[in-house]
């Protein structure tokens, strides 16, 4: 299973797949160690054109591509995983559909007793939200950062945190104990995406250099 940690990407609503591309390409060049394809917006073609080609790009960077919400997209374009929501679906059957050796995520959104549930249900890693207020969803629940110390002592999975997170603000999530943030605002919206990546993911290399080793 491969690593869940650092950088996060995950794409905004976007119909013009060039350009989405070229955003998704830049994150990638600047250090986004995973990159989840979500648009909310999309028509069942755009989505389909979209996610093959960021399923080549990210083949390309050796990155994982997560899939949001649907499992039988992720299954057409051989994506690495798939996300759900509490709402998109049982994390057991995508579980059984996309096989032992795909990545499972689940949002837990303020709640730990959903993360402890998504484990047993398969998922490879969960994902807290939203700490701060948030562009994309604006009407989220704020998910504490205690619980991001919680999740870190009641599970073995990694924990992604989610939710209006800028490199001002990413900080206190990673000393909680985040090994992952999901971002989109932040970078999709910079004016320079690959500048916004390595800012990021420069936070990340920074904890590895200070976390003293056995």
């Amino acid at each position: 299973m491969r690593e869940i940690s650092g950088l996060y990407a995950v794409t905004p609503d976007d119909a013009d797949t060039p350009r989405l591309t070229a955003r998704a390409e830049a994150a990638l060049a600047g250090g986004a160690r995973l990159l989840q394809y979500r648009n909310k917006a999309a028509s069942p073609a755009t989505r389909l054109a979209q996610a093959r080609a960021l399923a080549a790009l990210c083949r390309r960077f050796r990155v994982p591509l997560i899939i949001n919400d649907h499992l039988e997209l992720a299954l057409a374009v051989g994506a690495d995983g798939l996300h759900l929501g509490a709402e998109d679906g049982s994390l057991a059957a995508a579980r059984a559909r996309l096989g032992p050796g795909k990545i499972l995520g689940a949002s837990c959104y303020d709640r730990l007793a959903l993360a402890l549930e998504a484990e047993g249900r398969g998922a490879d890693y969960v994902a807290f939200g939203s700490f701060f207020p948030s562009g994309v969803k604006p009407g989220a629940v704020r998910a504490p950062l205690e619980l991001l110390r919680d999740a870190k002592r009641r599970l073995p999975l990694p924990v992604v945190a989610i939710g209006g997170i800028t490199p001002e603000n990413a900080p206190q999530l990673i000393a909680a104990g985040a090994d992952g943030i999901a971002v989109i605002s932040a970078l999709f919206e910079a004016d320079d995406v690959a500048a916004a990546a390595r800012r990021f993911s420069a936070l990340f290399l920074r904890r590895e250099l200070t976390t003293p080793h056995a």
